[in-house]
């Protein structure tokens, strides 16, 4: 069965009258959106780099086209390889519909209908592709709850219906609701539909049952697997209300959605430097499009699990823990990665500069029954998607693993540690080369330590278990760690 199946965008969220009235105004409701800019750090230096949009490339680089024609949306037969942006915000302008916005729940109604109209359309009366038919789901911001919701709402889908989505990818969705200023949405906003982001409202329409804490779950009613989130961590070029909603998202965010709602229990996800929307957005970036297509048509997918063995102490604060003195700290992960021969882009960015590193307490990791854990909460640093359609030399899949490990700082009996160590020293720090390679008896793994060899050599092999493979990590200060890789073939994700 082919992976290449009709792509549907459902583009985010509208406020105003006048947004949607320009939204209802284009043809592609913004997945043709490109951008010349690059923001290359934080500090804001910017570098020109042409990026097409999302919809130019698929047609460039995979053969998809649109569905129009002589200026209205294609009736009859359409190819497998169709985009088709879903026009829902159309009812709500007053020369097009009739004025009124609809619902999260009307907005997925429509979205199922679509499926099966696209259905009829690509499959005709051939009751073999009728079988094998599927889409890809692709959305942005609130456009991925009106697509969880038509996935977990009972009172929308069947299971039938939800196994005629193969794939679902979300840019910068908020899956656990929006907060400001450290809190949830009201749900009594509903100016603009805003209270469409509070968990409470959430939790209805997405067929959650009970009042959960949190509603960032597909509930068993899809596979987390193939289910995709990208989530920016760039808060400072996010330029809706005149800035407003950045300063109240505040750091560890894109500007309006938090890194820690911007993900689905379970699924795999990529972080870049990146804001909601906008020239330096999501969905008009490279990074955004490299795991879009990589998730949707790749053929691999590598998991990288750090599990640590051993975090140590500056002398000063060592000492003061053998006298007895209470020692306490939490620790960054800083992971990124980035394919063989990405010049522009990295897969996945987490960065203690961009608020966005890994955060795990010293407990979590080597003391779990302090921490009340039944095991340990190691970091997973990336789950990435690779393709070997892309592979540039010979048969062996080549990425970039920079990974460095600090600390926020020590306290010793409840005061911070300043005496002798320096703040934000790094306990391991080192850029790894991958090579993972298939042979007739399955595959090898080997890695390089570029900080110590330069990458064009063919490194150390990895250690093999009936889980994967695994890298030992050491550093002179005596950091110890091992890296778990787990490579698996994305055939497993799809559904019979």
């Amino acid at each position: 069965m082919s992976e290449f199946h009709p792509i549907i965008y459902v583009r985010g969220y509208a406020m105003t009258p006048g947004e949607i009235a320009q939204t209802v105004s284009t043809p592609y409701m913004g997945f043709n959106l490109g951008s010349t800019k690059v923001r290359q750090s934080w500090t804001g230096d910017v570098e020109r780099h042409v990026f097409e949009s999302p919809l130019i490339r698929l047609m460039k680089e995979y053969d998809y086209r649109d569905i129009y024609s002589d200026g209205i949306e294609i009736a009859g037969p359409l190819p497998r390889k169709s985009i088709v942006i879903y026009r829902y915000y159309e009812t709500a302008d007053k020369d097009l519909g009739s004025g009124r916005v609809l619902s999260i729940p009307e907005a997925a109604i429509g979205l199922r209908d679509l499926i099966h109209q696209v259905r009829q359309q690509v499959c005709g009366d051939d009751p073999e592709l009728f079988e094998t038919f599927r889409v890809h789901l692709v959305a942005h911001s609130m456009g991925g709850l009106v697509c969880r919701c038509f996935l977990q709402n009972d009172e929308i889908s069947t299971r039938q219906d939800r196994n005629l989505v193969s794939k679902v990818f979300t840019y910068a969705t908020p899956h656990n609701g929006i907060e400001m200023a450290g809190f949830n949405v009201p749900s009594v906003l509903g100016l603009w539909d805003m209270n469409n982001f509070n968990r409470k409202q959430m939790a209805n329409y997405l067929g959650l049952s009970g009042s959960p804490e949190r509603v960032d779950t597909l509930d068993d009613k899809f596979d987390p697997q193939r289910f995709f989130c990208f989530v920016g961590t760039n808060h400072r070029d996010y330029e809706a209300a005149f800035g407003m909603s950045r300063r109240l998202a505040g750091e560890m965010s894109d500007g309006l959605v938090k890194i820690s709602n911007a993900t689905v229990r379970g699924a795999p996800r990529a972080f870049a430097f990146r804001s909601h929307s906008g020239p330096y957005g999501v969905v008009n970036s490279e990074e955004g499009y490299q795991n879009l297509v990589r998730f949707l048509f790749g053929d691999y997918r590598v998991d990288g699990v750090l599990e640590v063995e051993k975090l140590p102490l500056p002398p000063s604060v060592q000492k003061a823990r053998d006298e007895g003195r209470q020692v306490r700290a939490s620790y960054y992960f800083e992971s990124t990665v980035a394919p063989r021969g990405a010049l522009q882009f990295r897969l996945s960015e987490r960065r203690r500069d961009t608020f966005s590193a890994i955060l795990r307490r010293y407990d979590e990791m080597l003391d779990i029954e302090k921490a009340g854990l039944q095991s340990p909460r190691s970091p997973t640093l990336f789950s990435v998607f690779l393709d070997t359609r892309r592979i540039t030399v010979g048969r062996t899949l080549v990425f970039s693993l920079e990974l460095a490990i600090s600390t926020t700082g020590y306290t010793v009996d409840n005061r911070l540690w300043f005496d002798q160590h320096v703040e934000g020293e790094y306990l391991f720090r080192d850029t790894l080369t991958i090579r993972a390679t298939r042979g007739d008896e399955g595959w090898s793994l080997r890695y390089i330590r570029t900080d110590e060899s330069f990458s064009e050599g063919r490194g150390r092999l990895a250690e093999s278990d009936d889980d994967g493979f695994s890298i030992p990590l050491t550093s002179r200060k005596g950091f110890r760690a091992n890296l778990h890789l787990e490579l698996q073939s994305t055939e497993a994700m799809v559904p019979a």
